[in-house]
């Protein structure tokens, strides 16, 4: 969808019309050392405000297309909001953010349903959490599709790791969801993490701590805040369709997502994973509808709670442009056609943020036309956003600064404090298998026609063969 102008703008300088384009603002900010603060998260909030120009505002003037933050689970707010309640907290626990409909019956039978399939896995759930809210900041439009806003807090046994809880937690969310599909009652999960939350709303920026006011608690901190600014171009707003997903917020279209669903869909036989006891459980991985964001991170998510690294994944899901490149490594190129085997590019323009809650990610798609600009300032935070000025830090304490270009990946380690390079990731990810002897050893190309006729070579199969 197109918006049309009511305002002609005219020619000034080196300005022109031509030059404008609509797409959406997206960012993340992170301590290098994995110190959570308030600060940061109030530098989150600011960060978004400045973006709302990235995004459309109904004709009542609060009714966003939608925005959002994704954190670091605060602990302290958690367990002060937990404790308030009478929840008593494990050592690892989780929390999810649900929308739920407004009528109390199918709220409850949702609330019910959560409930059940989180114990099926052997989790321990302490109770639901009514988070405050303030609809005096939302619009018409969005008042009238306002959802019932809820926190579950969940306990994990003693001793269980860290990423088995996400993935039991990714199970039962996954049963709930295809036992409440089809239902008349709204119920969709932003966030159900031992890591991460998500606040998110079909509100402009501004008013996002307005309207959630556990944001402007000084006890709400966090090291890591990806934030996003939504201009809805190929759905109409939702509340569930605002950015930050679980894993990313995305800035482009993914052309290619038609394709991309049906392809994902007819291989849903053919996906497993020995960390999933029932893989029906978890299928089908991307939803058929909704925005092309919503469907990569399904597919990013299954990826990842199946046991492939979160870089690997995005590699996988949008992967350079890496066919008769000659001076690309020969082993790295192998990756990529090993993969291409199994899977068909997100092609998009995209750029994108992401977080597993343990490392922080940006990367853009092989035509690089969403622009990223980094920042590292001498108390080392890393800024990442679709653009400059996202907030007012002294020049003079930049100590890096660049953009991503074309395929290019940045990663910071929040367990470490590391920041890799493209270079770096891609050096990690092709070392790890036999790429280039299961392409030569298992692979077999039949020529076309033309081919015969032709030199008779595949250019690909012969810069990995010989």
């Amino acid at each position: 969808m197109t918006p049309t102008r009511s305002i002609a703008l005219e020619n000034t300088g080196l300005y022109h019309p031509d030059f404008e384009r609509d797409s959406c603002g997206f960012g993340l900010i992170a301590n290098m050392d994995n110190q959570p603060s308030h600060w940061l998260v109030q530098t989150g909030i600011e960060s978004l405000s400045r973006l709302a120009h990235r995004g459309a505002v109904a004709h009542d003037g609060k009714t966003g297309d939608g925005c959002g933050l994704l954190f670091q689970k605060p602990d302290a707010f958690m367990r002060f909001e937990a404790e308030r309640l009478g929840f008593t907290l494990a050592p690892l626990y989780a929390v999810g953010q649900v929308f739920l409909n407004q009528d109390p019956a199918l709220a409850d039978t949702a609330r019910t349903r959560l409930a059940s399939e989180l114990e099926v896995q052997g989790l321990s759930v302490c109770g639901f959490r009514p988070v405050p809210i303030n609809t005096d900041v939302c619009g018409e439009m969005a008042l009238r599709t306002l959802p019932l806003i809820e926190q579950i807090f969940v306990n994990a046994p003693v001793d269980m790791d860290a990423d088995v809880f996400e993935r039991l937690l990714f199970v039962a969310r996954r049963r709930t969801e295809k036992a409440l599909a089809g239902s008349d009652g709204m119920f969709y999960v932003s966030s159900l993490s031992c890591r991460v939350i998500v606040y998110k709303g079909m509100i402009i920026p501004r008013n996002l701590p307005l309207f959630y006011p556990d944001l402007n608690d000084e006890r709400f901190a966090s090291a890591l805040c990806l934030y996003h600014q939504r201009f809805s171009t190929n759905t109409w707003p939702e509340w569930r369709l605002a950015q930050p997903f679980r894993y990313l917020a995305h800035n482009g279209e993914i052309n290619t997502i038609n394709g991309n669903r049906n392809w994902a869909a007819s291989r849903d036989k053919l996906y497993d994973s020995p960390l999933f006891e029932n893989m029906a459980d978890v299928l089908p991985f991307s939803a058929m509808s909704g925005s092309d964001s919503l469907s990569l991170d399904n597919m990013l998510e299954g990826f990842v709670q199946g046991g492939i690294d979160i870089r690997l994944a995005l590699r996988l899901l949008i992967p350079p442009a890496w066919q008769n490149r000659d001076v690309m490594d020969q082993d790295l190129k192998a990756l990529y056609e090993y993969y291409s085997l199994h899977m068909d590019s997100w092609d998009g323009p995209a750029g994108l943020v992401v977080t597993d809650g343990k490392l922080a990610l940006c990367s853009m798609d092989r035509n690089g036309l969403r622009p990223a600009r980094y920042v590292i300032t001498d108390d080392r935070h890393l800024t990442i956003a679709s653009e400059i000025g996202v907030y007012d830090y002294d020049p003079e304490r930049v100590v890096a600064k660049g953009r991503l270009g074309p395929s290019e990946m940045i990663g910071l380690d929040l367990a470490s404090g590391k920041l890799h390079s493209s270079a770096e990731i891609d050096a990690v990810l092709k070392s790890r298998q036999p790429y280039r002897h299961w392409i030569k050893q298992y692979t077999t190309y039949y020529k076309t026609n033309n081919e015969m006729e032709g030199t008779g070579a595949d250019p690909v199969a012969d810069d990995i063969l010989h």
